[in-house]
C-alpha cells in the first residue's frame, strides 16, 4: 500500500512539474550599454507579434533594461547613436534612425547603416519551441554588439561584433561622418551585392570583398543574405541579453580589480564553431530538434515540490 502511495504521488509530482513547465513560457531580453556613451535601442515587433513593452528608449552607460517577450515572438532590436532629443522627446539620430522623430520607434525600423539583432521565440505548443537568433551586418554597421543567452538548452552560443568595423571600413563605405559603415548593397545598389534579382538564391549570391571584410572581422556575424550556416543559433527555454560595446574597457564590467582598464583584446566567450566537428555539423541549426519549454521560477518550482512531498508522505 506504501509503494502504491508513494508511486502514485511521483507520477503526479511529475505530472505537475510538466504541467507548470508548459504554463510558464517566455523570454526575457536585457539590454546592457557598455559604450561610454549613451545609446538608444530600437525595438521592430514582426507582424502578428504581440509587441513588448516599449519600441524605443534611452540607455545611458553601465545602464541596463529587461523586457519580457511572450512565446512565438520575433523582431529585432538595434542601437541608436547620436541622438539629439528636446524636452518633448522629439528629435533623431545620427545612426541607426527609425525616422518617427521620437524616441519611441513606433514600429518602424532601422534605417542603414545598422547592426541588427534579429530573434525568433519558440512557441510554448507545438514543435516549434527552438529560439533562432542572430546579429546581422546585412544592413550595414554603426556599433559592436554581443547576444548572450542565458538558462537554455541546446547549444545556445553567443554571437555578435565586438569589432570597430568603423575603423576598418572602406572610404566608400564609409558614412560622411565615418559614424557608420555601409552595407555593399546600400552603398552600391548592385543584384549581386543585394542578392537580387538573378543573384536571388543562395546558389547565384556568393561572400563579395566588402562582406568579406565584415565576416573576417565578425565571424559569427552575417555578412550577406545566404550567410545561414555560420550565422544563426538556436537555443531552447533561454533568456537573452544583448549589450552594446561589449569589450569597452571603459566600463567597470571591463576593468581588472584595481579599477585599472585592461588593454586585452575584446573576444566573445568560446561558442561551438565549425572546426569543432570534423563535419563542421555540431553546432549548426537544426530545424527539425524540439525542446523544452521555458525554465520555471526557482521558487515556485521548489514550493511545489516540497508540497507534494509533504502530501505524499502524509499518505504512507
Amino acid at each position: 500500500m506504501e509503494t502504491h502511495s508513494f508511486v502514485s504521488c511521483s507520477f503526479i509530482l511529475a505530472l505537475v512539474f510538466l504541467m507548470i513547465c508548459k504554463g510558464i513560457s517566455g523570454s526575457t531580453f536585457t539590454f546592457k550599454n557598455r559604450c561610454d556613451y549613451m545609446v538608444w535601442p530600437g525595438i521592430l515587433s514582426s507582424a502578428g507579434s504581440t509587441p513588448l513593452d516599449s519600441t524605443g528608449f534611452d540607455l545611458s552607460p553601465g545602464e541596463s533594461r529587461s523586457f519580457q517577450a511572450s512565446p512565438g515572438w520575433s523582431g529585432r532590436f538595434w542601437g541608436r547613436t547620436g541622438c539629439t532629443f528636446d524636452a518633448n522627446g522629439q528629435g533623431s539620430c545620427a545612426t541607426g534612425d527609425c525616422g518617427s522623430n521620437q524616441i519611441s520607434c513606433n514600429g518602424a525600423g532601422a534605417t542603414p547603416p545598422a547592426t541588427l539583432a534579429e530573434f525568433t521565440i519558440g512557441s510554448s505548443s507545438g514543435t516549434n519551441s527552438q529560439d533562432f537568433y542572430d546579429v546581422s551586418l546585412v544592413d550595414g554597421y554603426n556599433l559592436p554588439m554581443a547576444v548572450d543567452a542565458s538558462g537554455g538548452t541546446g547549444a545556445c552560443g553567443t554571437t555578435g561584433c565586438v569589432t570597430d568595423l568603423n575603423r576598418m571600413c572602406p572610404s566608400e563605405l564609409q558614412t560622411g561622418d565615418g559614424q557608420a559603415c555601409k552595407s555593399a548593397c546600400e552603398a552600391f545598389g548592385n543584384p549581386e551585392y543585394c542578392c537580387s534579382g538573378s543573384f536571388g538564391s543562395p546558389d547565384t549570391c556568393r561572400p563579395s570583398v566588402y562582406s568579406e571584410i565584415f565576416k573576417s572581422a565578425c565571424p559569427r556575424s552575417y555578412s550577406y543574405a545566404y550567410d545561414d550556416a555560420t550565422s544563426t543559433f538556436t537555443c531552447t527555454g533561454a533568456d537573452y541579453t544583448i549589450t552594446f560595446c561589449p569589450g569597452s574597457t571603459s566600463q567597470k564590467s571591463s576593468r581588472d580589480p584595481s579599477g585599472t582598464a585592461t588593454n586585452a583584446s575584446p573576444v566573445l566567450p568560446k561558442a561551438p564553431e565549425p572546426e569543432d566537428d570534423p563535419n563542421g555539423s555540431s553546432w549548426l541549426p537544426s530545424f527539425a530538434i524540439g525542446g523544452s519549454s521555458r525554465r520555471i521560477p526557482n521558487n515556485a518550482l521548489t514550493w511545489t515540490i516540497i508540497s507534494f512531498f509533504v502530501f505524499c508522505f502524509s499518505q504512507l
